[in-house]
């Protein structure tokens, strides 16, 4: 056990701000969210009211209705994360598994574990100084949760431990986040309040999650550490439900390379979305609005307070084998005492073959706008804030979604029932070609590097030999373009190879 240094937990002055800033949020609701469930629920029980004469048989008689399961969105790196995370194992499958013979008495019980371990070479990985590095990167997490035995009240504690081997690179806390407490939470989770099987929850403590489509808030799925929350997170509905509105207050956790984790007393992320799945068979509508405020006086973080607004909406057209994806963001507020005036657009149309082995071929644009002017008193970068990169934006986790223009295509397809193997093409552009290529720190302030940053291709493929072990194997090469041959200190062509296996219990 090592020793801790400080403060490790927000005392009661860290609670205390959170109850006033979740009483802030509420102070909001009765204006605005009030009216936004209310919008929500109200068509969608006008929907499933019966418009004919009740039937004689009561409700405990009547059979249950299963739970209907919505499509999700075909875009690249949206897939989101379940509640609890995907390793995690009810008691009574693992007593199943050990052939009890009465595994339903465990269905309280959620357990898991899962250990990553990834090889990766780097050549000429620029935000890193050009350097070229072999290194081992392993992630091991373990999951408690306790359900319905103690309803309303729940539970669930998820350790995290990151770690590298090997490595050339400076130790920083995407690598490195050593024996960590990365979720542990009260609950409490009404289960029919909203309608039959349609839950309200509250959780209170540290939480680690996907919100609306991850490109602005996610729980990191290929990156070695992952972000979390201290907070608050009001849950009306489930994944399974035809709505769904979350309300967020929440502290980002600092991540530290060798000491516990502690929540950023200055900063607080406030987030308001829905998910309306009953609108259409083919048509998901996600809208979000996020408040990103920091304190700046002690001058360890930047003094901001900007907002988020946006939506996203997806589906299938019809049976014609055509899937899309938008999602269109703006931002205004002020940072560093300048005025915030942000957008960041994806649009993305892909297409399924009626084969045997399920090919799709998308077509997609990124863009996020970034800082035309740096002197003056307009910010025009957009903010990522805590969004995933991985493979919204290229496997070598040198873009993310500030300043970038990015058209791609994307052809995926399985070739046996238990491989899948995806293959992109990519573009980049700056925004700006006065601002920074994020994040690799390099930039040409007066703008004479030009804005093409250079070609990207990928490839990799995902091999679930079982449901306990999955082997990855990925190759990605960006080509150098004017802005890295006239900006960068060296024009080399950058190579990025891992291979990475996953065990679960």
């Amino acid at each position: 056990m090592r020793p801790r240094r400080g403060k490790e937990v927000c005392g009661a002055r860290r609670a205390a701000a959170i109850r006033l800033n979740a009483l802030g949020v509420a102070g909001v609701a009765p204006r605005y969210g009030t009216a936004f469930v209310l919008w929500i629920a109200v068509p969608a029980a006008a929907e499933r009211s019966p418009t004919s004469a009740p039937s004689a048989q009561t409700e405990s008689d009547a059979p249950k209705p299963s739970r209907p399961v919505y499509s999700n969105s075909l875009a690249i790196g949206t897939r989101v994360s379940p509640d609890p995370p995907e390793y995690v194992r009810s008691g009574a499958q693992i007593a199943e598994w050990l052939r009890d013979p009465r595994p339903e008495r465990f269905n309280w019980l959620e357990f898991g574990i899962e250990h990553n371990t990834r090889f990766e070479h780097r050549q000429n990985f620029y935000p890193a100084g050009n350097l070229n590095d072999d290194r081992f990167l392993m992630r091991s997490r373990a999951y408690l949760g306790l359900r319905e035995i103690l309803d309303p009240l729940r539970f669930g504690l998820e350790f995290q431990d990151a770690r590298a081997f090997g490595n050339s690179f400076p130790e920083v806390t995407r690598d490195l986040d050593e024996n960590e407490i990365l979720q542990a939470f009260t609950e409490v989770y009404l289960k029919d309040v909203l309608g039959r099987e349609h839950p309200l929850s509250l959780r209170a403590g540290r939480m680690s999650f996907d919100l609306v489509n991850r490109r602005l808030f996610a729980r990191n799925a290929f990156r070695n550490s992952t972000n979390s929350f201290d907070g608050f997170r009001l849950r009306a509905g489930d994944a399974t439900t035809p709505w769904e509105v979350n309300l967020l207050a929440v502290q980002p956790v600092a991540e530290r390379v060798r000491q516990f984790n502690r929540c950023d007393e200055r900063g607080w992320l406030y987030a308001l979305s829905a998910d309306l799945r009953w609108l259409d068979p083919g048509i998901r509508f996600l809208p979000y609005y996020i408040v990103r405020h920091a304190d700046g006086r002690d001058r360890t973080v930047a003094d901001q307070e900007f907002h988020t607004i946006g939506h996203n909406v997806f589906g299938r057209i019809g049976a014609s084998g055509f899937d899309y994806d938008l999602d269109a963001a703006w931002q205004f507020g002020e940072r560093r005492q300048r005025e915030v005036r942000a957008f960041a657009l994806h649009a993305e149309l892909g297409y399924s073959f009626e084969l045997a082995r399920q090919p799709r071929i998308a077509a997609f644009v990124d863009y996020a706008s970034g800082d035309r002017h740096p002197r003056d008193r307009i910010d025009e970068r957009f903010d990522r804030l805590f969004g995933a990169a991985h493979t919204m934006y290229a496997p070598t986790d040198m873009f993310i979604r500030e300043n970038l223009i990015q058209p791609g295509l994307r052809f995926t397809w399985r070739p046996i029932d238990k491989l899948t193997i995806e293959s992109t093409y990519r573009a980049y552009w700056l925004a700006s070609d006065s601002d920074e290529w994020r994040p690799t720190g390099i930039r040409d302030p007066n703008g004479r590097s030009g804005d093409f940053i250079g070609h990207g291709l990928d490839v990799f493929a995902v091999y679930r030999l079982s449901r306990q072990i999955t082997i990855e194997i990925g190759y990605a090469h960006l080509t150098a373009g004017p802005f890295i041959q006239n900006a960068a200190s060296r024009a080399d062509d950058s190579d990025f190879f891992y291979v990475q296996t996953t065990l679960r219990l």
